[in-house]
């Protein structure tokens, strides 16, 4: 067993040498073998003193947490959050934000893509009131994304900025940028009024803040990960999506409601296709079909919700996604019971088969959304 290290009294010394001025947030999940390289590289960059780094880790399957710590007892300059049933790198920044007490704070990648060195002008502009946000930009003349080598996703952010753009109002080359740094006190102030949802924090705040905030970019060279895999896959585009919608219309209909909502509603042809297939190809009655449809339904949702609408809870792990999925059939049970009891009822009463399924999926699916989110993803 290797022994516990203790902390070095010339690194502590050194760390207090300079107050407290900048906390760095740095998002993780699985980024284990990429922490201590860093840390390095941030000390190269702003020197002995003055900074923290904050990792909120959630809860990395690689001991990104322990490793974390490790590194604690010897650097105190180094924290560590594990969070424990929640997800996303936007939530990951918000418990940042309140959790240092730092005057100043830097959101940036665990992975080597974004250069620490940049940290040095974006805190000078900050701090001379050049700018209310310092944001290190793909797109600003003089930044490259050669190393980067993802043509695909750079078209993405290209028309991803257009529509960010239309909605803060901010003129900037990259809105949808993960390396940026701000005064703390701003960002708390906007924290009780931010989604949290899924991976871009800047825009969040921009679109937040009532009063636009003053933007100066510094263009940065994007480099390829140094280890590990990417945490963003292909819902990043919905994802993005979904926070243009939480921004314009989260306040009328809950975000998680509304895409709980879509799920259903791609549901329904799934439903309908089931439906029809056991009734005209298998010849069963309309009560059979309706029952088996609804149980088809619930499970294409199931992997849909898990997928899009609680992708910040995935459920990943093969017994997990069992035993949500068995969780996923008993929360609603009752709202399928009534959606079978319901559309037979109304059927038998001379109501076309597709109003009478439409009428029974429509009671069942607010109690399907209440439940699942207790009892499936809100458990873990």
């Amino acid at each position: 067993m290797t022994p516990q290290m203790q902390p070095d009294p010339a690194t502590s010394t050194a760390a207090s040498a300079r107050p407290l001025e900048l906390a760095i947030i740095l998002p993780t999940l699985n980024e284990r073998d990429n922490l201590a390289p860093l840390v390095e590289r941030i000390e190269g960059a702003l020197g002995v003193s003055g900074w923290e780094v904050l990792v909120v880790d959630d809860n990395s399957a690689d001991g990104t947490s322990d490793e974390a710590r490790r590194l604690s007892l010897s650097d105190p300059r180094v924290r560590v959050l594990q969070r424990i049933g929640r997800r996303g790198l936007s939530s990951a920044a918000i418990e940042g934000f309140c959790a240092t007490a730092a005057p100043y704070v830097a959101v940036m990648d665990a992975d080597h893509q974004h250069d620490p060195k940049l940290l040095v002008d974006m805190l000078g502009a900050v701090k001379a009131g050049d700018a209310d946000v310092a944001v290190a930009s793909r797109f600003a003349e003089g930044a490259s994304m050669e190393e980067w080598g993802r043509p695909d996703r750079e078209k993405l952010s290209s028309v991803a900025n257009m529509l960010a753009r239309k909605l803060t109002g901010v003129e900037l080359s990259d809105p949808m940028s993960g390396f940026f740094l701000l005064p703390s006190a701003t960002a708390r102030r906007l924290v009780p009024s931010l989604s949290g949802i899924g991976f871009k924090i800047l825009l969040d705040l921009l679109a937040t803040s009532e009063t636009p905030l003053k933007v100066k970019d510094f263009p940065m060279n994007f480099s390829a990960r140094r280890s590990g895999e990417s945490k963003l896959d292909r819902a990043i585009a919905l994802d993005f999506l979904a926070g243009l919608y939480d921004k314009s219309f989260g306040r009328i209909i809950p975000t998680r409601f509304a895409l709980f909502g879509t799920v259903g509603v791609i549901g329904i042809g799934v439903h309908m296709a089931i439906l029809y297939a056991f009734m005209l190809v298998a010849g069963t009655n309309f009560g059979w079909s309706q029952a088996v449809a609804t149980f088809g339904a619930m499970t294409f949702n199931f992997w849909l919700n898990n997928f899009l609408t609680y992708r910040d809870r995935r459920l990943k792990e093969a017994d997990r996604l069992f035993w949500g999925w068995l969780s996923f059939i008993a929360a609603c049970s009752i709202g399928a019971f009534a959606n079978v009891a319901v559309a037979t009822t109304l059927n038998d009463r001379g109501l076309h088969e597709v109003f009478a399924a439409l009428v029974g999926i429509g009671i069942g699916s607010v109690w399907n959304y209440a439940l699942s989110s207790r009892f499936v993803w809100g458990r873990y």
